[in-house]
């Protein structure tokens, strides 16, 4: 997936379809964050507090953003700026498509800003915000 500098365009849109979110990537997750919660890992507790089932830390979403964005720039570069908000549940299962658009490209500065989502189904996102990488 990386992007040289010279690749990216205005407007230009990238995306990629990640695994589904699994049950050991919530317990890890779970155990590195301490956030230990019922509702990522047991389904009982998850469906009495009135959730369909198991979801996903929010956090998680925005590692696959995170990742997804440093996957672009590779090792030409770093992501200095990384900004989201929280707009869906994603469910144990889920598959996540990331996706991210040109809305800047700073020639200067050799910095790229980029609109980004995580979606669930088209129009179903989990996740939306803002990145910057910035080239070497």
């Amino acid at each position: 997936m990386i992007k040289d500098w010279n690749e990216l365009e205005l407007d230009q849109e990238l995306k990629i379809d990640k695994d589904p979110i699994g049950k050991l990537q919530l317990v890890k997750y779970a155990g590195a964050s301490g956030d230990f919660n019922m509702i990522h890992t047991d389904e009982e507790t998850a469906k009495k507090v009135g959730l369909p089932g198991i979801i996903a830390h929010g956090m998680i979403s925005m590692g696959v953003l995170g990742n997804f964005v440093n996957e672009i720039v590779g090792n030409q570069g770093f992501v200095s700026r990384l900004q989201v908000k929280f707009v869906g549940m994603v469910p144990l299962g889920q598959s996540l498509t990331c996706k991210a658009r040109v809305i800047r490209k700073d020639e200067e500065r050799r910095q790229v800003d980029l609109k980004i989502s995580t979606e669930m189904e088209p129009g179903k996102f989990a996740t939306l915000g803002e990145a910057s990488i910035k080239y070497f």
